[in-house]
């Protein structure tokens, strides 16, 4: 059955991710270098695996350090050959897309002629190599293999840092928790010793660097909560019902990164600053400045600028004659323009404490039909949007059956030990 899995989730649901730096040794471009040259003369071939015997010295660097132009012309090589090199790059890769981050050898004999230029850029690595008088290019890719993974565990003062005990990597816990963002405030209704699980996919490389994870299916079970499921299926995460998790309204403006409620909806709240009774109409979340903000659902911003005590300020109008509005901004996201559409969980603006604030954090408020209502207490945000078609009820079943077979065998062998669990392959 666990191999079933795997072949399931590889033939149907297998996604990359952007593969890490994985520096080519000079033994590879060798053996791709040769077969560059099979086509010419037997004694050429055998002057280039001499010549490689050797002392090669290398030097390395960032795009940002240096532009490959410039180093090349550094290490002395003529203003002839230099161009020729840069042009032979350009063959296999568009030196004009280089960003600063991207990294280069350069690699020369023991009497300082250019041997071999070589380029990690994102998923490719690029090399030109001097081979028998003549340059040659080509490009190299990492193999990239997939697994599948798991772990499970319960809440110990921080669900951030439990999962982190747990061997769980920090974007698998925004993706967990993103993933029930329509279900779960994380910021209020979590407790300790709520019990969660994770099943990931993970790539890696031949020699384990992990490359990309993604998660694909989830369990979070607490006091307040309740049971919740959460299984990847055709690019979205459905509960144990079959309905998707993605709701009319997020949970919260701001995802799960530590945030906390530091004030309520209170119609009778004495005002901190001004220290007489005024009412509190929205929700204040603390966090530090620069923490982004999201929007809670899809709509159409009406006001961004200056608004009185609330300093920068944005207005978002949604379906049904919803409002919510967002406070003491920092700074505003670089599309955020009035008249602008927005997308639910999009990144509008940043935490701050611009207007009258005594701190970072976010006011936010919601109007039903011009309304303010307690965002907290609504019953209609969570109603689902839709639900699996019938015709995929099926197909949808049996991956949930085993997506919950690996589940539940994370959590039971997490039961079973007394020290935290490590994630598990699931093979």
């Amino acid at each position: 059955m666990r191999k079933k899995l795997i072949d399931f989730i590889n033939h149907h649901y297998r996604r990359y991710h952007d593969v890490l730096f994985y520096l080519f040794t000079l033994t590879i471009i060798l053996v791709a270098a040769c077969s560059a040259v099979h086509i010419t003369k037997e004694k050429n071939q055998q002057e280039f695996l001499n010549s490689q015997t050797k002392q090669v010295n290398t030097v390395d660097y960032t795009v940002e350090q240096r532009p490959i132009y410039v180093a090349l012309q550094e290490s002395g090589f003529p203003k002839q050959q230099v161009v020729a090199i840069v042009e032979k790059l350009n063959s296999v890769a568009d030196t004009r897309k280089l960003q600063n981050s991207d990294s280069y050898t350069i690699s020369t004999t023991a009497d300082g002629q250019f041997a071999m230029l070589l380029l990690h850029r994102g998923l490719s690595h690029y090399y030109v190599a001097e081979v028998g008088g003549q340059l040659i290019a080509g490009i190299s890719d990492t193999e990239v293999k997939t697994r599948v993974r798991s772990s499970a565990g319960k809440i110990k003062d921080s669900l951030f840092q439990s999962m982190l005990k747990d061997g769980i990597k920090p974007a698998l816990v925004i993706d967990l928790t993103d993933a029930f963002s329509w279900n779960i405030d994380f910021n209020t209704e979590t407790r300790n010793g709520d019990e969660f699980a994770a099943v990931w996919e993970e790539d890696y490389t031949e020699d384990g660097t992990i490359t990309g994870q993604d998660l694909i299916a989830a369990l979070y079970k607490g006091s307040v909560t309740g049971e919740n499921y959460a299984f990847y299926y055709e690019d979205e995460f459905f509960d144990q019902t079959g309905k998707v998790n993605k709701k009319m309204f997020l949970k919260s403006p701001i995802s799960f990164r530590g945030v906390r409620i530091s004030s309520r909806f209170n119609p009778r709240r004495m005002h901190p600053i001004l220290r007489i009774p005024r009412p509190h109409l929205g929700i204040d979340y603390a966090a530090p400045v620069g923490t982004p903000v999201q929007t809670v659902a899809d709509g159409v911003i009406t006001f961004v600028g200056t608004k009185g005590g609330f300093g920068k300020y944005i207005e978002i109008k949604h379906a049904n004659n919803y409002i919510t509005s967002y406070g003491h901004l920092s700074r505003y996201a670089a599309k955020v323009k009035k008249g602008v559409k927005v997308k639910q969980g999009e990144t509008i603006g940043y935490v701050g404490s611009t207007g009258l604030s005594t701190g970072p954090h976010l006011d936010f408020r919601i109007k039903d039909h011009n309304k303010f209502v307690d965002f907290l207490k609504m019953k209609n945000r969570s109603s689902a949007l839709r639900s699996i078609p019938e015709s995929q009820r099926e197909d949808f079943e049996e991956i949930k059956a085993l997506y919950l077979q690996a589940l539940n065998e994370a959590v039971e062998k997490s039961s079973g030990e007394k020290t935290p669990s490590q994630p598990q392959e699931s093979v």
